[in-house]
């Protein structure tokens, strides 16, 4: 498995590129706001899309589905919780003084317990509600692209609609510290990290801040 990062756009979102190199399948974990860089990303690896993941569908995460999806056809991958959020992206753009283009209906609907394939790799989908209803991890070969549930040494915020600071908690608790210390994190906005360094170090999970 090889994972590429392109961080892109005004928030710095993460897009991730999950590869199997064995097949040179691929998923396109949250395509956000520069459609065009991840596109040529794409092409540079040399890889074939199978599908597009979304871990939530805040207007970072999702600004370049309608470029991507009409370059590739791979099927786009949402939790229905979330639908209401991935509806409404021009409102959400606005908001921030952006303007965004009507998204294509989402292909699939994720649930927790799913197992998602990309040539010979499997991850599954771990439901992890707080940031956005709909907000799903996926956790699989050592690794979890968090979205915006965890990052190094924060949490995501919950003040947006459908933000919950306590449901946030529970998720992190239950859905990610339970998976081995080991395992990297790779997070919407910032640098890789790993659950172990966050139990120890993250202010929300230790200290004042600690769970449960």
């Amino acid at each position: 498995m090889k994972v590429v990062q392109i961080p892109n756009g005004q928030f710095a979102e993460n897009c991730y590129l999950v590869i199997d190199e064995a097949t040179n399948a691929c998923a396109i974990v949250d395509p956000g706001e520069e459609g065009g860089l991840i596109a040529h990303k794409v092409a540079a690896a040399g890889v074939t899309p199978v599908a597009i993941w979304l871990t939530h569908a805040h207007v970072d995460h999702v600004l370049g589905i309608p470029r991507l999806k009409d370059e590739t056809g791979a099927p786009v991958y949402l939790h229905p919780a979330d639908r209401i959020l991935y509806d409404h992206v021009a409102e959400q753009a606005a908001a921030f003084g952006m303007e965004a283009a009507r998204l294509p209906p989402p292909d699939r609907e994720l649930a927790p317990g799913d197992c998602l394939r990309v040539g010979g790799l499997e991850f599954l989908v771990r439901h992890a509600p707080g940031h956005s209803p709909g907000s799903v991890v996926f956790e699989g070969h050592g690794v979890a692209f968090t979205g915006d549930v965890l990052f190094q040494g924060s949490i995501g915020r919950t003040d947006l609609p459908g933000g919950d600071f306590d449901t946030l908690r529970q998720s992190i608790e239950r859905e990610l510290l339970t998976l081995p210390d080991s395992t990297i994190v790779y997070s919407g906005h910032g640098p890789e990290t790993t659950i172990g360094h966050e139990r120890r170090t993250n202010p929300f999970l230790t200290g004042g801040h600690r769970l449960g």
